[in-house]
This record gives structure tokens, sequence and C-alpha cells, in this order.
């Protein structure tokens, strides 16, 4: 059985003295999480992350970096520089960077290839616009951007995180339904089985408004393998209640 991974997105949002309460009371909870916790922060707040969660069984991450080496990137974040911190995870393909900033499939490929090269987990991030979903669209949509990072990695595919977040419920609200997202997650398995040998044992998470209250019923679908969580995982008491349903 895939051990569920239950990863906080704090988006922009933070700042030092939050945060410290905030990753003081993630370490205070009592008793060992029954899933593999980790939080991706904002560039700034790294080296928080790597003081406060030292010792900890918490992994710390990034939301996003670079498709380059080094170089005249203004701005820019390489892979280097967060594995340099300890950074365990980088998220990449985000639907509010493929929206905001006009993220092709390719670049998203391109920056999991690089973060894998210095020894980072990609969280490799699908998902489909509202309109996509109700023109029918959504297998093609996830498909094509689940194949770009396939092509790119080739068997090194199996090292990444797949997180499926459906656009329309990212911050709105508004969740897929655990048949919804277990539809789309099995998909995707299909898919990585394809692609890799190893499918079975690579971890599939759902990302879009999941809380305290849906996520023992989205956790329990069988191809779901825990969350990529964004408000709730600024509220200490709610990241870990979410965390304890991912058994």
């Amino acid at each position: 059985m895939r051990r569920k991974l239950v990863v906080g997105n704090w988006k922009m949002n933070g700042s030092l003295a939050a945060n410290a309460a905030l990753l003081d009371a993630l370490r205070a909870l009592p008793g060992a999480a029954p899933c593999d916790l980790a939080v991706c922060a904002p560039f700034p707040y790294l080296a928080q992350l790597r003081e406060r969660l030292a010792g900890s069984t918490i992994a710390w991450g990034a939301q996003d970096c670079s498709a380059h080496e080094s170089g005249a990137f203004t701005g820019e974040v390489s892979a280097a520089m967060l594995a340099e911190f300890g950074c365990r995870y980088v998220i990449v393909g985000h639907s509010e960077r493929r929206t905001l900033h006009g993220e092709s499939d390719q670049l998203v490929a391109d920056k999991a290839k690089i973060a894998l090269a210095h020894g980072l987990t990609p969280i490799v991030c699908v998902g489909e616009t509202l309109a996509q979903r109700e023109a029918g669209e959504t297998a093609n949509v996830v498909k094509h951007q689940l194949s770009a990072a396939i092509h790119t990695l080739g068997h090194c595919i199996s090292q990444v995180v797949v997180a499926y977040e459906p656009v329309w419920a990212i911050g709105t609200g508004r969740t897929a339904s655990p048949e919804q997202a277990q539809e789309v997650h099995a998909l995707l398995r299909q898919q990585l089985h394809a692609a890799t040998e190893k499918s079975a044992a690579m971890k599939i998470l759902y990302g879009g408004s999941v809380k305290a209250d849906n996520a023992a019923t989205l956790f329990a679908k069988p191809d779901i393998d825990g969350g990529l969580i964004g408000g709730a995982s600024l509220v200490a008491a709610d990241f870990a209640a979410i965390a304890r349903a991912a058994v």
C-alpha cells in the first residue's frame, strides 16, 4: 500500500511571526503522523523552514523553480539553490503558474527534469478549467499535460509526484466529488502505467479546496494518495486534521 503524502502549499502567504507559530504548532502535534508531511513556502521563508523543521519528520520545499541551471535570469531561483537549502520537494506547473504566467506543458516538464537532476522531488500539477470540464475535455487536457513530463523524463517519471488539481476547485470552495477525483486519478495512473513499470508505487495527490471535513472521503479512494493543500495548510489544526485523514 502506498503511504499517503500531504503537502501544504502556502502560496503567497506568511510572515516570520505567523510562520514561526504555525511551524511550532505543527512540530508539537501529538503522535506520529499517519502519513508523510511537507510544507512548500515562498522562497524568502525557506531558511526559516529549514531552521524550524530541523530534526522533525516534516519535509519542506518550494513552490516553483527555474528551468535553467544559472545565468542572467533575474528573479528566478534555480533547483541547485533549493537543493542547497535542503528542500526535498518543489511544486511545478501549478495552475496559477500556468494561468497567470503562461507556463506551457513543456516548460513544466523542463522544470521537473532539472529538479530531479538536483535531487529534488517535483510535484507536477495537472488539471482542467471549468469550461474544459463542461466541454468533456478533462481527460484530454490532463493527459496532454502529463504526457509532456513523461516524454521529457522518460523512465525518471517514476520519481515524481503528480498532483491533480481541477482549476475550478482551487480556492473556490468547490471540490471535485470523490468519484470525480478518483476517475481522473485512475486515468492518470493508467497513463503512468504505460510509461513505467513503477507506476503502482507512484503518488498522485488531489488538490482543490481540500478541508478537514472532506479529506477522509477523498483519501479513501484507491488512486488518491494524499493532498496538495492550500488555505487549510495555513491553520495548524486544520492541516493536522487533514493529515490524520490520510490513513
